[in-house]
């Protein structure tokens, strides 16, 4: 059964050059990147907060795979960190040279960061159609409670996560078998954590990334990784098992830790993997949600009997969402291969670096070694639709790349590169297939980039 809705007239609420779709770490680098090169931008996100992975899913291990040796990206990534870190934001990291933001406090850096840089913030407003002239895109609908709106843009740059702007529009994407995603997660926080107990305990009987390798799980990395420390819990959910507070078939609790603050606030949590799941689907959405709530909680009551430190314990929040690693991606002009994730590709029309860090399909390769990729300008752009540009997760790339891209210091890479390419764009009135690299990459430079 179909119905047919009637015609209607939509309200132009806002005229821009470049208007970002999505504020996760690749939209709002996007935004910030297309500000700083001198242009008019609009950010448009669903929820009441910027930040996306970060904020909404509380994603706070912003940079946990950075070690010694690594030779990690430059640009509006780093930025994010350090402006957490100097609004006591941020938490040392319990595995890596880095800091854990805290997503609740980066809800308002953010906002600093918009509001500096000028940008106009559209908060609580849905994407749910392009509009279109032929083949270009020339702003989008959204809806709100104050009903159905348009808001026009010269360039327009997808950073929804899941190429909603690109699909809809007519660009061709590619998806994994939803049985071959990677699994998506309901991230949570506890409060009332003994934290002196907790780390004794740890230090008592610590874990290195070979106990990823558990259940349903098996891990590719190189051999450096295998005695490598990692915030991994096992032991209490085994033991829960046993004790019938988790179903005997639920192997899939286990993982990370990630921060634990002097208040006793054990956060970013990522102890839940729900199999199968397809984060474009609003069936499986929901029903990722309720399913994830509730083997979140059958994990706190396994880490109070279980897990020292943990006795008198409670749940603090769940995200705001669910945590989606793996959906569309475009099928872009360059689409990344495994081989230049494993093997250092380099590109004329780079757009920046990001570390040889693969996380995903069973992959674990951290960067101890130096070792790093560059990304290029075309796997930003995708095909059939002109005044579009994609940033983040969807950028075009095969399975095992995207498990390196995907990572959020990445995505704030492409982002910033699609956010200068934007207002380069308009500022110079030439097509993304058009834009002169040279003028973009300088433009990069210029706002810390490291392109090489």
């Amino acid at each position: 059964m179909k119905i047919t809705e009637p015609a209607r007239e939509i309200d132009v609420i806002y005229n821009t050059d470049v208007l970002v779709v999505g504020s996760g770490p690749g939209g709002l680098a996007a935004a910030l990147g297309a500000a700083r090169a001198g242009s008019e931008v609009t950010l448009l996100e669903r929820f009441g907060c910027f930040g996306g992975n970060i904020t909404a899913v509380g994603v706070e291990g912003f940079a946990w795979y950075r070690h010694d040796q690594t030779i990690d990206s430059e640009g509006v990534g780093i930025e994010f960190e350090e402006r957490a870190k100097a609004a006591g934001a941020s938490v040392a990291e319990p595995q890596s040279n880095s800091h854990a933001i805290d997503g609740e406090a980066f809800k308002w850096v953010a906002d600093q960061l918009v509001m500096e840089a000028g940008i106009t913030p559209m908060l609580h407003r849905m994407f749910v159609a392009p509009i279109m002239e032929g083949n270009a895109i020339t702003g989008v609908i959204v809806e709100s409670k104050a009903g159905r709106e348009a808001i026009l843009a010269k360039r327009v740059i997808d950073a929804t996560g899941d190429a909603d702007v690109a699909y809809r529009a007519g660009c061709p994407t590619v998806k994994q078998a939803k049985e071959d995603m990677i699994g998506t997660s309901v991230m949570f926080s506890m409060s009332g954590v003994n934290k002196q107990r907790f780390i004794d305990h740890v230090k008592a009987d610590p874990h290195t990334y070979s106990d990823w390798a558990y259940g349903q799980w098996t891990i590719e990395t190189t051999g450096k990784e295998d005695q490598m420390f990692s915030p991994f819990l096992r032991k209490p959910f085994e033991k829960a098992r046993e004790a019938g507070l988790i179903p005997k078939h639920l192997d899939t609790i286990s993982g990370t830790w990630g921060a634990l603050y002097d208040t006793g606030d054990l956060t970013y949590l990522n102890l839940v993997h729900l199999l199968g799941f397809d984060g474009s689907d609003p069936e499986d959405l929901t029903r990722g949600e309720i399913e994830g709530r509730d083997q979140a909680m059958m994990a706190i009551e396994a880490l109070k009997q279980f897990n020292p430190g943990c006795e008198t314990a409670k749940l603090r929040n769940f995200g705001m969402t669910l945590g989606v690693r793996d959906t569309r991606k475009i099928d872009a002009n360059y689409n990344m291969t495994e081989i230049d994730v494993r093997e250092q590709a380099t590109f004329d029309d780079s757009v920046g670096i990001f570390p040889e860090f693969i996380d995903g399909y069973g992959i674990l390769i951290l960067p101890t070694t130096g070792r790093y990729f560059q990304l290029p300008y075309r796997t930003l752009l995708p095909k059939g639709v002109d005044n579009l540009i994609c940033a983040g997760r969807i950028t075009g790339g095969d399975r095992v790349s995207h498990a390196a891209t995907r990572n959020m210091m990445c995505c704030t890479v492409t982002g910033q590169g699609a956010g200068v390419a934007a207002a380069l764009s308009v500022k110079r009135n030439e097509s993304f297939g058009d834009l002169s690299v040279t003028a973009l990459q300088t433009e990069l430079k210029r706002q810390g980039v490291r392109l090489h």
